[in-house]
């Protein structure tokens, strides 16, 4: 969960606001944003700077053939995004707030003139945030607030030198390190206002591919190594929270025959059924991130279940409309960028039919070719 729009920030003032309250969040937006490029320093200038840690120097310095590897081999932007770093000194780039009703996994929306309806709003200090949290908690809503390491501003801001790595995720082992920086590339090949999932899913799908393509060409084998371990966690935990979703949702399906006492029941059970089997799994993993999801599953409601979902339901679709590209032979990114933004184009509804058609098919394929002796 790492996307939050600052780009909606420009737009949005230049459009106008509607009451103090509107104003003071897009003003935040813009300061908290203007605070990041002012302390952004060219790479080349902070790896040459003397009181630059060794740690850091290293990364950025693995930061920059990722990045020239984004453009040269998976077809992403090649801009000024990415070749600059900012120490933040805080933990996080700044914090998003999300929230959806007791008894529904469908996410409280907020609109913008540039990003449209997103079900997340971002706040460059974490009081900002749990300010907003109390409020929609005291409407009835079930809301969390977490960390944002990295957001993307879609390319709008190339030109005043681009989104900046950042000290909140310089850090990140080598694997997850080229996903982030994959996936935020992808924001700007292609973003459709007001569908979050379908550009969640897309810019994930690209980091899943890409990151496992540098992985295998490029990363030596501890680094390898250390993805793999977390990767196999990773997956665990998404097939655990899918199952969980896929029972909440039959659970709210029931409203109109069900009184909410009885739902309040089911719903506490699975719940409490997740964390019993996330406390199965977690015994099971070793390494530094065993405890990777503990305060997500400690936060667990529908606000989080509802975000997760955003950014990989419709994963499988779009990894396999790549398979296709990669099926025709050549390089399969420039067409499969091509074909992506092609359904872009198309409405809400076909483009979810198209995604679920091509995963339903790339399923139906495997299970064939798991079955063929």
């Amino acid at each position: 969960m790492r996307l939050a729009l600052a780009a909606v920030v420009g737009a949005a003032l230049l459009a106008g606001c509607s009451g103090c309250t509107t104003l003071g969040y897009y003003w935040q937006a813009a300061d908290g944003h203007v605070q990041i490029m002012r302390a952004a320093r060219p790479v080349s200038e902070v790896v040459a700077d003397p009181a630059t840690p060794d740690a850091i120097r290293q990364k950025l310095a693995l930061a920059q053939r990722i990045r020239r590897y984004a453009s040269d081999e998976l077809d992403l932007p090649d801009n000024a995004s990415y070749t600059r770093y900012a120490d933040l000194k805080r933990p996080a780039a700044l914090w998003n707030v999300v929230a959806a009703p007791a008894y529904s996994l469908t996410l409280n929306t907020w609109c913008f003139p540039v990003a449209g309806c997103v079900g997340y709003r971002g706040y460059y200090a974490l009081a900002d945030a749990q300010a907003e949290a109390k409020r929609l908690k005291e409407q009835g809503l079930e809301v969390a607030v977490y960390p944002v390491p990295a957001y993307s501003t879609l390319g709008w801001l190339n030109w005043a030198g681009g989104d900046p790595l950042l000290s909140s995720f310089i850090g990140y082992p080598e694997g997850e390190l080229a996903r982030l920086l994959f996936h935020e590339l992808a924001h700007q090949v292609l973003y459709v206002q007001g569908d979050t999932m379908f550009n969640e899913s897309f810019a994930t799908s690209v980091e899943r591919l890409g990151g496992e393509r540098w992985l295998k060409t490029h990363a030596d084998a501890a680094a390898r190594e250390t993805y793999a371990q977390f990767d196999a966690q990773r997956q665990q935990f998404r097939a655990l929270a899918l199952e969980t979703r896929k029972r909440l949702e039959a659970i709210y399906a029931q409203k109109s025959d069900a009184g909410d006492g009885r739902m309040a029941e089911q719903k506490q059970a699975a719940m409490a059924d997740f964390r019993a089997r996330y406390a199965q799994l977690r015994a099971g993993w070793a390494g530094p991130r065993q405890h990777a999801y503990d305060g997500w599953v400690e936060r667990a409601n529908n606000a989080l279940f509802a975000t997760q979902a955003a950014y990989d339901a419709q994963v499988p679709g779009f990894e396999a409309l790549f398979e296709q590209a990669r099926r025709e032979g050549g390089d399969p990114w420039p067409r499969f960028f091509e074909r992506i933004k092609r359904l872009a184009d198309q409405p809400k509804a076909e483009r979810d039919r198209v995604l679920s058609e091509a995963a339903a098919a790339a399923t139906t394929l495997q299970a064939a070719r798991t079955r063929s002796p």
